[in-house]
């Protein structure tokens, strides 16, 4: 996770809290979060980058729709970052 953009981050942690979420719904979820418009050459490119580490699978839906999930190395960086913050973050 120490080799992801802080926008890399965000998206696994959507990706996470959706049931296998398309792309505009991650696009959608980002754009409340960061208040701004998130443009499909930063969106997709990113959702590529997970998918080649291995961390993110992508599906198929229909021809024009892919979904995304996290793997299990997905979920461990995941684990793994909050147990990290928590040494640092008084929940």
């Amino acid at each position: 996770m120490y080799d992801l953009t802080g926008f890399q981050r965000d998206l696994l942690y959507v990706i996470a809290g959706l049931d296998e979420p398309h792309g505009l719904a991650i696009k959608e979820e980002l754009e409340d979060y960061y208040e701004k418009e998130i443009h499909h050459g930063r969106l997709y490119p990113n959702l590529d980058t997970l998918v080649e580490k291995g961390l993110v699978e992508k599906g198929q839906r229909d021809r024009r729709t892919n979904y995304y999930t996290l793997t299990r190395r997905g979920r461990r960086e995941i684990d793994a970052r909050t147990e990290w913050e928590a040494q640092y973050v008084d929940h």
